[in-house]
C-alpha cells in the first residue's frame, strides 16, 4: 500500500539522511536538529513577496482596519512542489527605518525630583527607508536552507504597515497575531494596503515560531500572550517585557542604560515612520493624550497605564514554548525582564529554558539550541528539548556558544546569607554575618557630578557608603536574586537611591570585562516604601524602611576579591539630576544585604576564612 505523503516524510525525518521523497525535496532532521538541504539552499530561487495582511483594529484614526505589511521568503519547491513548511516569523518597528540622534529629543534629567523639566521635549521625524519585496533579511541565511520559511513584518504605524505605534499597547499584541492567524490559513490577507484582492499562505504548515532581540524580542512575547493557536514556540532575545521595568525602577525614574532622558513617548518618536499622513492623529491620541497622561515623570508611580504595558500581567492565556535569552550585564533591558517572565511561564506549566551570559544587550542563545527549539515545537520531532536542563548559563571565561546546563536559574543549591553592615561607610566598612548592636548611623551626601565607578575607587568619600566583606580565599558562586533591605532618612522630602554590588579591587584598562567590577545593581524611590503605586513625601529627619531586589545575577567572584555593597543617591548613568546637597542617613542596625550564595552560609563562610 502506498504511504502517504506525509508519513514518507515523517520517515525521511526519521531517517535524516535523504532530502527527496517521491521526487519531492522534504526537510531533513538528524539528532534532533533541522539539517541544512541543498534543494533548499538556493538563495537565487527562494521566492521573496510582500503583501498586507488585516487585523482587528483601526489606529490612524481613518475608520478602516489596519493592515500589517508583511514580507515573505520561501523555498521554490513551496510552488513547484507545493511543500508546506513551518514558519519563523520576526516582527519590529525598527525595519523601515528610525530617528536619528537629534539633540533634545531626550527628557531634560537636570531638575529637582517631583518638577517637570526645565525643558520641552524636541520631536523628530522619521524618515521611512527601505524597498519592496524585502522589509528585513533577518534570519533568512540560516532557516530558509534548513526547511523553514521566514515571515517579517513591520510593526503598527511603522514602514508600510498601518496604524499607531503604541509602545506595548494592546495593537502591538494583536498585529502579529493577526499575522500568525494568516499564516494558520485564516482568511486576512491581501495583495495590496489597500485592495480586496486576497492571498492566503497556502505553503505554510500553521506552526509558527518566533525570535527577535531587544523590542523584536518584546513582540514575541506580546503575540503569545493572545494565546493565538498557530504560535508554538518562541525565543526572545533581551526582550522588554515591561515599559515599567524599562523606564522606572520601584518607583523611581529612572533611564535605561545609555539612553538617559529617555521615555515612552521618546521610543514613539523614535519608531514612527508609518504614513506621515496618518502620523498626526497617533501623536495626538497615543503621544500627547495616553503617554502624556498616564507616564508621570513626577512621581514615578505603577498606575493602570503601566499595569497595560506589563505583559507578566497578560500570560494567562499564553501556551507557546518559552526559550529565554539574556546577558547579566545588560543594563539597557535588564536582566530582571526575562527572569520574570521564564518564572511565571513554569509557573503556569509552560515548557520553559533560560540562557544567561555574561555580557550586555543582544546574544542569542547558541544556535544549536535555537535549532532544537523550533525543531521540536515546529516540526513536532521528539528530541526530548523539554527534558533538557532548564538552565544554560555562559561562565565568565567561556565565549556565549558554550553554557554550562543548569537544574535551574537560580541555582537550586543557592540560598540566602544575609549580611549586616559594620561602621565606616564613608571609607571601607564591613559585611558580615554576624549583627552588631547599637551602631551610629551614617550619611551620604549626594552629588550627580560623581559617577559610581568613581564612587567605588576612591578610599573616602562623603558621597557614597561603601561596606566590604573580607578579602575572599575560595571562589564565591552567586545564583539569583540579591537584596536590600535598608532603613534611611533624608534631608528633602524626595531623594534617589541607587544600590550598587561590587567587586573590589576595581580592575582597569580595555581589556576588562564589566563583570570584574560591576555584579549587580538596583534603584528605589524611598517616597515609596509603602508600595509602587503611591508615593509619600519623606519628613526630612525621619526614618523610613524599604526593600527590594537587585538585578538577578550569576556569578563567580574569584578568590582575591571582595564584595561591596555601595549605596550612593543619584547615579548620572540611569537617574534624574538633582542639585547636590541631598542628605542621606543609614541606620545600620535596620539595613542588611541577602546574597544568593551557592552552598548557603556554609560555603560563604568557607570563602571569607
Amino acid at each position: 500500500m502506498k504511504k502517504s505523503f506525509s508519513a514518507l516524510l515523517f520517515s525521511a525525518f526519521l531517517l535524516g539522511a535523504v532530502n527527496l521523497v517521491d521526487g519531492q525535496t522534504v526537510p531533513v532532521i538528524k539528532e534532533g536538529e533541522a539539517q541544512v538541504v541543498e534543494g533548499f539552499n538556493t538563495p537565487d530561487k527562494w521566492i521573496r513577496e510582500d503583501l498586507w495582511v488585516e487585523t482587528e483594529f483601526d489606529t490612524d484614526g481613518d475608520g478602516k482596519l489596519d493592515r500589517m505589511h508583511v514580507d515573505v521568503t520561501r523555498p521554490f519547491q513551496t510552488e513547484t512542489e507545493k511543500l508546506k513548511l513551518p514558519v519563523i516569523y520576526e516582527t519590529s518597528p525598527y525595519y523601515a527605518g528610525v530617528a536619528g540622534d537629534v539633540e533634545g529629543m531626550m527628557w531634560n534629567v537636570k531638575h529637582e525630583l517631583g518638577e517637570d523639566s526645565p525643558t520641552p521635549r524636541v520631536h523628530p521625524v522619521v524618515k521611512r527607508t527601505g524597498e519592496r519585496p524585502i522589509i528585513s533579511n533577518s534570519l533568512i541565511r540560516e532557516w530558509v536552507k534548513r526547511g523553514f520559511i521566514v515571515v517579517h513584518s513591520s510593526s503598527p504605524g511603522t514602514g508600510l504597515s498601518d496604524g499607531s505605534p503604541t509602545i506595548g499597547g494592546p495593537n502591538e499584541s494583536l498585529a502579529p497575531k493577526a499575522v500568525i492567524e494568516w499564516l494558520s490559513g485564516k482568511d486576512n490577507g491581501y495583495t495590496s494596503r489597500e485592495g480586496q484582492e486576497k492571498v492566503k499562505a497556502y505553503w505554510s504548515t500553521g506552526k509558527v515560531g518566533m525570535t527577535g532581540t531587544s523590542f523584536n524580542g518584546t513582540l514575541p512575547l506580546a503575540a503569545a500572550t493572545t494565546g493565538v493557536e498557530g504560535l508554538k514556540a518562541i525565543i526572545p532575545v533581551a526582550p522588554n517585557t515591561s515599559y515599567y521595568h524599562y523606564y522606572r525602577s520601584n518607583g523611581l525614574v529612572r533611564s535605561p542604560g545609555g539612553y538617559l532622558g529617555e521615555d515612552i513617548d521618546v521610543l514613539y518618536d523614535f519608531v514612527h515612520s508609518g504614513d506621515e499622513s496618518k502620523r498626526a492623529y497617533g501623536n495626538k491620541v497615543v503621544r500627547d493624550t495616553e503617554m502624556a497622561q498616564g507616564m508621570d515623570r513626577k512621581t514615578g508611580d505603577y498606575n493602570d497605564f503601566w499595569k497595560g504595558r506589563d505583559y507578566l500581567n497578560q500570560m494567562s492565556e499564553m501556551k507557546a514554548a518559552l526559550l529565554m535569552s539574556h546577558g547579566f550585564n545588560d543594563w539597557n533591558v535588564m536582566p530582571e525582564h526575562s527572569y520574570r517572565i521564564y518564572k511565571a511561564a513554569q509557573d503556569l506549566g509552560i515548557p520553559a529554558q533560560i540562557y544567561y551570559h555574561q555580557d550586555g544587550h543582544g546574544g542569542p542563545p547558541p544556535m544549536k539550541m535555537m535549532n532544537r527549539w523550533f525543531t521540536r515545537y515546529l516540526y513536532g520531532d521528539e528530541n526530548g528539548v523539554e527534558k533538557d536542563p532548564k538552565a544554560w548559563i555562559v561562565r565568565e571565561d567561556e565565549r556565549q556558544v558554550n553554557p554550562t546546563a543548569y537544574a535551574d536559574f537560580p541555582n537550586p543549591a543557592a540560598s540566602d546569607v544575609e549580611l549586616f553592615l559594620g561602621a565606616g561607610g564613608n571609607g571601607h566598612g564591613s559585611l558580615m554575618t554576624n549583627k552588631k548592636s547599637k551602631q551610629k548611623n551614617e550619611t551620604l551626601v549626594d552629588d550627580v557630578s560623581f559617577s559610581g565607578d568613581s564612587l567605588a575607587q576612591l578610599v573616602n568619600s562623603k558621597h557614597r557608603l561603601l561596606y566590604l566583606t573580607p578579602i575572599l580565599t575560595k571562589d564565591l558562586h552567586i545564583s539569583g536574586l540579591s537584596k536590600i533591605k535598608i532603613r534611611l532618612a533624608s534631608s528633602k522630602a524626595a531623594a534617589n537611591l541607587s544600590v550598587w554590588l561590587v567587586a573590589l579591587p576595581w580592575e582597569k584598562g580595555e581589556k576588562v570585562r564589566i563583570t570584574e567590577n560591576i555584579i549587580t545593581r538596583g534603584w528605589a524611590d524611598p517616597q515609596n516604601y509603602k508600595s509602587l503605586t503611591e508615593s509619600s513625601p519623606l519628613k526630612p529627619g525621619e526614618f523610613y524602611d524599604l526593600s527590594f531586589d537587585l538585578q538577578p545575577d550569576d556569578q563567580i567572584i574569584p578568590a582575591g576579591q571582595q564584595i561591596g555593597l555601595m549605596i550612593l543617591s543619584s547615579d548620572p548613568e540611569f537617574t534624574i539630576w538633582p542639585k547636590a546637597g541631598t542628605e542621606l542617613t543609614v541606620d545600620l542596625n535596620g539595613t542588611s544585604l541577602t546574597l544568593p550564595v551557592v552552598g548557603g552560609k556554609t560555603a560563604y563562610e568557607n570563602a571569607v576564612k
